[in-house]
């Protein structure tokens, strides 16, 4: 969420950054929601002036009243009802108006940073670097799950029937594997020097409405009937709700974490749901990391963030390439985003595992997270996230590149004391 005073004063530059993401339906939003707070500030004004009047008539009032003018105190006492009459409305207003605001301020899309490449959706992301190379090996690789179920790892039938489409049993070695991979995510980041955490697994509306937008929020969460609770789609939601309403000492920062948490996304889009495959799917397992920082620091945490998760990657012996995310294709709440992705020997081509984001102060000012320096004055934090890795979809791109002719899987020697000292899995 913008500044009202950044808006009130840079009106263009708002217009601009709405064309630049493409939204032009949003342009008349900004003139809107100027009008609607030159209507909250005159009825503030008007209110702040009634206020004093009627302070300054009721102890007149008092002093008439010692003098014997009865009349002229009644005259004065209707005055100053007068007054509470209209003061009441104009509150009234003042608070009809600031929910207006902000409900227009949540829709308007954050500055993005000047160096985002501007398009109009994913398909013009621009790739920044590779990491390791691509191979395909002499022998065809088999599409994931037939791999999984040769190894005697997924029932994809067992889940359709008790929860439909978009959900799975993992077994075996290969739901082992599956827990090796977080247990290893989550040593990895503690290494790193972030601090471990596991979240609640729900969180409250105020919650949602400030870590993401509006459509995220449509497309993304599931809500519990009856309650004012959503289950997370992402650990990074609960984790940066954590901060909410509060004042940090700016020593204190920057605050480094990485958490564990199953995510529940319902995927409404143009995606669909496979009925065979763990690619897209309603409920999975995830390891984020999560940083709340001074506003100056936020674009050197970006880079480290998403070169952990390459650096991860790399430990597995999966190659992968980094893509800048053009304007069209960032959340709204976004400044800047770069999505790690894995080769895939069986489709060669590369796609997405993780996602790195920097939202500046847009979470920090919805949620109330700001910062006290030495000197005591207050400013909103920079929040940051990116996944480090999450599973079964990455299983995908792990067993694929781990794959050895015979249909067993090598296991990379980062992974195998997660895996009780096992080199690979053998087919059953």
């Amino acid at each position: 969420m913008l500044d009202m005073k950044f808006l009130r004063s840079n009106p263009d530059v708002v217009k601009e950054n709405i064309r630049k993401k493409f939204q032009d339906h949003k342009l008349p939003l900004v003139d809107e929601v100027i009008e609607l707070d030159q209507q909250y500030r005159n009825a503030k004004v008007r209110g702040d002036e009634l206020r004093a009047q009627r302070k300054s008539k009721s102890k007149q009032i008092g002093g008439l009243m010692g003098k014997g003018d009865k009349e002229g105190a009644e005259a004065l006492k209707a005055e100053v009802n007068a007054m509470g009459e209209e003061l009441a409305a104009l509150e009234a207003s003042e608070d009809e108006l600031q929910k207006k605001i902000r409900q227009i301020m949540l829709v308007i899309p954050n500055i993005i940073d000047e160096s985002v490449p501007i398009g109009k959706d994913d398909s013009e992301n621009v790739e920044i670097e590779r990491f390791g190379e691509p191979v395909v090996p002499d022998f065809e690789v088999p599409y994931h799950v037939d791999i999984m179920e040769k190894l005697k790892g997924i029932d994809l039938d067992a889940a359709r029937k008790t929860s439909g489409n978009g959900f799975y049993y993992l077994c075996g070695d290969i739901a082992r594997l599956h827990s090796s991979i977080l247990s290893y995510a989550r040593d990895f980041m503690i290494g790193r020097g972030f601090t471990y955490y596991v979240p609640p697994f729900m969180i409250r509306s105020e919650v949602v409405t400030g870590v993401m937008s509006f459509d995220e929020m449509e497309n993304m969460m599931y809500k519990i009937e009856g309650e004012d609770l959503y289950l997370i789609g992402t650990s990074e939601h609960s984790m940066i709700g954590k901060f909410i309403d509060t004042i940090l000492p700016e020593e204190n920062l920057p605050q480094t974490l990485t958490s564990y948490s199953p995510c529940f996304r319902k995927e409404v889009g143009a995606h669909g749901i496979e009925e065979r495959g763990v690619y897209r799917i309603h409920q999975f397992e995830k390891q984020e990391m999560i940083v709340v920082c001074k506003p100056e620091e936020s674009m050197k945490w970006f880079d480290v963030l998403w070169n952990n998760t390459v650096d991860f990657f790399r430990t597995l012996d999966i190659p992968v390439r980094t893509l800048e995310c053009c304007s069209g294709d960032l959340a709204d709440l976004k400044v800047k985003s770069l999505d790690v992705e894995a080769w895939s020997p069986r489709q060669q081509k590369y796609f997405e595992v993780g996602s790195c984001s920097n939202l500046g102060d847009a979470q920090a000012r919805r949620l109330g997270i700001r910062v006290k320096n030495a000197e005591g004055a207050k400013y909103f934090a920079h929040t940051l996230n990116n996944t480090v890795v999450a599973p079964p979809r990455m299983l995908i791109a792990f067993l694929e590149n781990n794959l050895n002719e015979d249909g067993s899987i090598r296991i990379p020697e980062a992974l195998r004391p997660y895996m009780g000292g096992m080199e690979k899995i053998e087919v059953k």
